[in-house]
């Protein structure tokens, strides 16, 4: 019997299930990461004197670190397992919120927030992979669609956490509380979490076999699982050469276009969740009507990704994915139009923050599934990383066109055309690891 052939068409147990949470709880810890400057952030200014641009840099500091650290860690799953390099980025991410903590000066937080990055950077890379390779066929969407929503749950309550903390304690407890709950979720995952199925049966190393089997009785599946065939060449390459392999013959077309996609994507969400407050109120709408402009978009964000992955239960991933871009894109110009009438606004923003987040946990869904498991964190490790490009270069790109004369409503219209242009990026993709997963013959013998 074959592991991944049983785990994609069985039911899955509450033990899988359980996996899914871990992945929640860390992408909620991420959410929370992620923005631990923006809710800091006038705390930090007062106390360090910075100015704009002094704080734009501490701003993008962790994006700069999860770029890196996502093109860092994905070889390093493929070669040395996906738990091992998650724990490896958790540690990262610990000591760079410990070390955020105790800055003295801006420069100082600035590397520590880089070192956090690199750690959100790798966690996301390997945690992904490991959902969706615990995922059967008909519930991989879902899973990751809850995954992804716990970004937004794990920013709220984080917003309102930083709220109550910095009055009382100061900005440096916001990521001394960030650095305990990541410290508890790191030995939760280290306990809890199984190693790769697919990284064991393809790496193979001491004792594999047995090891998948214990892992398949833990995940309530019945049998005596085999590895299948013989270890592949590009199994015992694998490592920092993976990057070769995700532009060779086979996967160059399929790479390019799931770039271009995450780039886009991660541009136009990072468009419209950090210049919405701030464009509203150049429209007309109060500094207030702004802030619930943009609590708006966060408010969709969750119910976004489970819609998605619900519907990823009854429709292909890839044209789901297609339609919420084609959507996102039309309703970022609806919103724009409307906030004459702050009612339609608000309402529209909602589905807006639907849509763009349902586009990123599309992209979480179907990148997984377009490499084979010889190169697989390293194929999403890439993509993330290409997304955090386009993540940087929003707020950098949109603040000069605001400052050269762009007006609010043409700079939503811009980000709507390339976000439904970044649709077609995905006609073609196809799911070649499903395909090969359902073969494991053919992969031995290529």
């Amino acid at each position: 019997m074959d592991i991944r052939q049983t785990i994609n068409d069985t039911a899955m147990s509450r033990y899988q299930w359980f996996i899914v949470f871990i992945a929640v709880l860390l992408n909620a810890l991420d959410g929370f990461d992620v923005l631990a400057m923006s809710f800091t952030a006038n705390a930090v200014t007062e106390e360090f004197g910075l100015s704009g641009s002094q704080l734009g840099v501490l701003l993008s500091s962790a994006l700069f670190g999860m770029t890196a650290g996502s093109l860092l860690f994905g070889p390093i799953g493929d070669r040395f397992g996906r738990k091992n390099a998650l724990m490896i980025a958790l540690l990262f991410n610990v000591v760079g919120l410990v070390l955020s903590a105790t800055a003295q000066s801006a420069g100082q937080l600035g590397v520590w927030r880089l070192i956090t990055g690199i750690g959100i950077g790798g966690i996301l890379a390997c945690i992904t992979v490991v959902i969706s390779e615990f995922s059967n066929n008909k519930n991989r969407g879902m899973a990751m669609s809850i995954y992804a929503a716990g970004y937004g749950i794990g920013a709220s309550l984080g917003g309102f956490g930083a709220a109550q903390l910095i009055p009382t304690f100061g900005w440096r407890s916001v990521f001394a509380a960030g650095a305990i709950a990541t410290g508890i979720a790191t030995i939760a995952t280290f306990f809890f979490l199984p190693e790769s199925v697919d990284w064991l049966s393809t790496r193979r190393p001491a004792g594999a076999r047995d090891k998948i089997n214990y892992i398949a009785r833990r995940l309530g599946k019945v049998g005596t699982f085999e590895l299948p065939g013989e270890q592949s060449l590009s199994t015992k390459k694998a490592g920092l050469q993976s990057y070769a392999v995700l532009v060779n013959k086979e996967n160059r077309g399929t790479s390019i276009k799931l770039w271009v996609a995450f780039g886009i994507v991660m541009f136009g969400f990072y468009f419209a969740n950090t210049w919405t407050p701030k464009l509203l109120v150049e429209t007309g709408m109060s500094e207030q009507q702004g802030i619930i402009g943009g609590l708006m978009l966060s408010m969709g964000g969750a119910f976004g990704s489970l819609l998605y992955g619900f519907l990823t239960t009854k429709f292909s991933s890839r044209n789901t994915l297609m339609t919420f871009m084609v959507l996102s894109g039309l309703t970022l110009i609806l919103f724009i139009s409307s906030t004459s009438v702050p009612s339609i606004a608000f309402a529209s923003g909602v589905v807006v923050g639907m849509l763009i987040n349902g586009c990123v946990a599309g992209l979480y869904t179907l990148s997984p599934q377009l490499y084979s498991a010889e190169v697989r964190t390293t194929g999403v490790g890439a993509a993330i990383g290409m997304g955090r490009v386009g993540a940087i270069s929003a707020p950098l790109l949109v603040g000069s066109l605001l400052d050269s004369g762009w007006s609010p409503t043409q700079l939503y219209v811009g980000v709507a055309v390339i976000v439904v242009a970044g649709a077609t990026s995905l006609i073609g993709m196809r799911t070649q690891a499903v395909a090969v997963e359902k073969q494991p013959e053919a992969l031995a013998t290529k």
